[in-house]
């Protein structure tokens, strides 16, 4: 339905800048507008000295529930998926430049950021809320990637073993789980559970207390723990998972199913088939 809201909103306050995806009719799922809208936001929220703390959020029920895929598989794809889509060259660019350095430009953002999650937060928006320094979570939060069944190599950036550890993530991808708020935080996925009625207040609370450390000293302290991971592997581990979804992107199996599912007539068809998964040859 057409609308004359922003796809992303920014607002400051004090110290603290709020981007909010605001696409709450479609669960905030993250088309091209949506994505160059963060990007906007991190810029504007770059450029304003008074700004020490991000809290990136979504509008409505649910945080996001990952890329949007009636803009690649769908009749509403825009111009540039058309464009792009049908060549492995072109794809490749669009989800590097799109999905893996704007996800990264959060990670790396010189500025304390805090996702604020509230709802589903699936397979493309976990990986964003990943990118955010601090993770507060409503009690009715979820966090799932169900894609392997779809023949998706997780999503671009493979967030879930520095995460949850790589024995819970290969439960996680494999088994298509949902962890809880509550797991979630377990396993060290997320910093806190709030009541879903106190989410927009308690990541305000948390993002006062960041902003009291000054900027100088919030900027090296992450570039230093940021680095730890890069020492750790994170960077050459992303890198490589980058490459083996691209590959399985071309695989017959994967552009088979995504000729299945660009002629099926709706969305709730496509997850429906996902959820079914493929079956083994020999079943019925």
């Amino acid at each position: 339905m057409p609308t004359d809201e922003p796809a992303v909103r920014y607002e400051v306050d004090g110290a603290v800048a709020t981007v909010t995806m605001n696409r709450p009719e479609v669960a905030n799922a993250q088309n091209t507008a949506m994505i160059d809208g963060i990007d906007a936001a991190f810029d504007r929220a770059d450029a304003d000295d008074a700004v020490r703390v991000v809290i990136l959020a979504g509008a409505g029920r649910h945080f996001s529930s990952g890329h949007d895929l009636k803009a690649i598989v769908g009749a509403e794809a825009p111009d540039e998926w058309v464009r792009m889509r049908d060549t492995p060259e072109g794809k490749f660019r669009h989800e590097q430049v799109m999905y893996v350095e704007r996800c990264r430009r959060i990670h790396d953002f010189r500025k304390p950021t805090i996702a604020a999650v509230q709802g589903k937060c699936i397979a493309a928006g976990l990986m964003l809320a990943c990118m955010c320094d601090l993770i507060v979570a409503a009690d009715d939060a979820s966090f799932s990637n169900p894609v392997l069944r779809m023949s998706g190599a997780g999503v671009e950036l493979l967030v879930e073993p520095w995460e949850l550890g790589i024995r819970k993530a290969k439960e996680f991808l494999l088994a298509g789980a949902e962890l809880s708020a509550e797991e979630a935080c377990r396993l060290g996925m997320v910093n806190v559970v709030v009541p879903a009625a106190d989410l927009a207040d308690r990541a305000r609370e948390m993002a006062d207390r960041v902003a009291l450390v000054p900027p100088v000293t919030a900027q090296v302290v992450k570039d230093s723990l940021n680095h730890v991971g890069e020492l750790m592997g994170k960077g050459a581990s992303w890198k490589y998972h980058f490459m083996a979804h691209q590959w399985t992107h071309n695989t017959a199996t994967a552009q088979a199913g995504l000729r299945e599912r660009q002629q099926m007539g709706s969305m709730d068809e496509v997850f429906a088939a996902r959820d079914r998964g493929q079956p083994p040859a020999d079943s019925d």
